[in-house]
């Protein structure tokens, strides 16, 4: 349907022309399309231009932001004296917020909240505090300024502290479903592989010190801290991911929580999710004969890292087999070593990495220098600081185990130790239980844990988990569940675009999104695209924002 224009030509030579409402119908006779008149405005000099506004200001209701600026701009209704007055980051928020619906996030918390009625768009709470994580990391407060002046979050122009913290506890009710959920429709959406599950824990601090937690505290503990702080109270918190890398399900524990001990519960947990036959993949922190026999149930396997000078007899065993290397990588040798009959078989593959081997060697040649030189100065000290010195470096991390201290009391660089150092340089045992793995494929899948190393690194770092405020446990526990989702957002952009999460979180936060005003309303319009930010977006498959979010005329 169109308004067309015709003209006729009188017998005195003027040209007269009139308005149509008119469409293309087609003629099957003539077989082509022809145009029927459904009504006529009259002569073009005649015609009330009133109605031609009116009937595009009906037909703008229907139309995007774009088609009715044009529509508005034709009638006239729009000034162009316009006055530039702000502007919000867009593309961040924008990209996450689609890829949020992509992976349809928000319809699965629409779903889990649609019992729970309440006047406050949870959905859009909780989206706005992952994003909050991902871009901008900073307290609830704060974000109250930051949703209001500095991002553009669609469809949430402003928020309160006390709704986020409402919508934290909100979001903890169904934290069981809700990961159950998101893990199956991220499984399917990216096709993931969960034959292989990988899982390691870290530690997390507060700025509390250890005296000051109320009498009681059952989460904040002190324990030993992985991120060398054991001077503060901390939370244990534990991390499962696929092969490519994505974050499926996070675990928080007491700060005093031994690795060797949440096994159980972790296998219980997934086992729950019936993801079929699972390899678990974890290093030697977690490699006691319970945390394996665990592993192995329901049909389940494991890819384990064991502590070569544990002292298992196994173990020595399968260091001290002779036997040849096989070169399967660049700086990636193997070999696969078999101990015992019948149900005491146990299958190993040793990993030997020359380049780390050299790396090794080198770093323990310059502290043995140091330590001579260490030893040379004991000589000038007199007996009371001579001893004082001596005890320091008896109890030296890494000078200690270098040590052997002669009956008067005289400290000798132990050349066995020394020797014994040697024999573990660029090695690593790996221990499975499924044979029907490749030593390579066993190498290959125990060395893809640097994937999880790096997901603790984001957590931590990009996504400013640590250190932490929060005084109450279910708060603490809520914290995590958002970062674990952001986490889970970052991962998948990295992965589709090959690219760092700042990188791509950099580029994207210069699209800006300007608020324009003038006599007659209010125009919000993006700047202009880059070839990175398209690209980007492609290549999550991901629609851009459109040049004009939004016209609201004064009336």
């Amino acid at each position: 349907m169109y308004i067309r224009r015709v003209t006729r030509k009188n017998k005195d030579g003027t040209t007269v022309a009139y308005l149509q409402l008119a469409h293309n119908e087609w003629d099957p006779k003539a077989k082509y399309a022809k145009a029927k008149v459904i009504y006529s405005f009259g002569r073009e000099d005649e015609v009330d231009r009133a109605v031609l506004e009116r009937l595009a200001k009906s037909i703008s209701r229907f139309l995007s932001p774009e088609q009715a600026w044009e529509i508005e701009t034709l009638t006239g209704e729009v000034s162009d004296d316009f006055q530039f007055q702000s502007s919000k980051r867009l593309g961040g928020a924008w990209l996450l917020d689609q890829l949020w619906r992509q992976l349809g996030l928000g319809e699965i918390l629409h779903s889990l909240f649609a019992s729970r009625h309440h006047q406050i768009p949870l959905e859009r709470l909780i989206f706005a505090m992952v994003a909050n994580r991902a871009l901008h990391p900073s307290s609830k407060l704060a974000m109250e300024e930051w949703v209001e002046k500095d991002v553009h979050i669609p469809h949430l122009p402003q928020v309160a502290s006390h709704q986020l913290y409402r919508a934290m506890d909100e979001l903890l009710a169904v934290q069981p479903e809700l990961e159950r959920q998101v893990f199956h429709a991220v499984a399917d959406l990216l096709n993931l592989e969960v034959d292989l599950i990988y899982f390691d824990t870290t530690s997390s601090y507060f700025e509390v010190d250890p005296s000051e937690t109320p009498e009681g505290e059952s989460l904040r503990k002190q324990g030993f801290s992985k991120d060398k702080r054991p001077d503060l109270v901390q939370i244990v918190i534990g991390l499962a991911v696929t092969r490519e890398g994505v974050p499926i399900r996070a675990w928080v524990w007491p700060g005093n929580t031994m690795d060797m001990t949440v096994i159980k519960q972790v296998k219980q947990d997934l086992i729950g999710w019936k993801l079929g036959r699972v390899i678990s993949v974890m290093d030697r922190g977690f490699s006691s004969e319970e945390n394996l026999r665990i592993l192995q149930q329901a049909g389940g396997h494991y890819i384990v890292g064991e502590k070569m000078r544990s002292g298992k007899a196994a173990v020595e065993e399968a260091l001290n087999r002779r036997g040849r290397y096989q070169q399967v990588r660049e700086n990636l040798h193997i070999k696969e070593i078999i101990v015992g009959d019948g149900e005491a078989r146990q299958r190993y593959v040793l990993v030997y990495n020359p380049s780390e081997a050299e790396r090794q060697r080198k770093e323990r040649e310059k502290l043995l220098e140091s330590l001579k030189e260490e030893l040379e100065g004991l000589r000038q000290l007199p007996n009371e600081a001579h001893h004082k010195a001596t005890c320091r470096l008896r109890s030296h991390p890494s000078y200690g185990k270098y040590l052997r201290q002669l009956k008067d009391g005289t400290l000798r660089i132990d050349k066995q130790a020394v020797r014994e150092a040697e024999k573990y340089d660029g090695k690593y045992l790996i221990r499975t239980s499924d044979d029907t793995l490749s030593a390579e494929d066993v190498a290959l899948g125990y060395k893809q844990l640097v994937d999880i190393e790096q997901a603790f690194r984001t957590l931590k770092s990009t996504l400013e988990l640590r250190p932490m405020y929060h005084r109450l446990e279910d708060r603490i526990r809520a914290h995590v569940l958002l970062s674990w989702l952001a986490l889970l957002l970052v991962r998948i952009v990295e992965i589709r675009t090959h690219e760092s999460w700042p990188k791509v979180r950099d580029e994207c936060e210069r699209l800006m999104l300007g608020h324009f005003s003038s006599k007659n309303g209010d125009l919000y319009q993006r700047t202009e695209l880059t070839a990175k930010q398209a690209l980007f977006l492609a290549a999550l498959g991901l629609e851009p924002p459109p040049k004009i979010l939004g016209i609201h005329p004064r009336t």
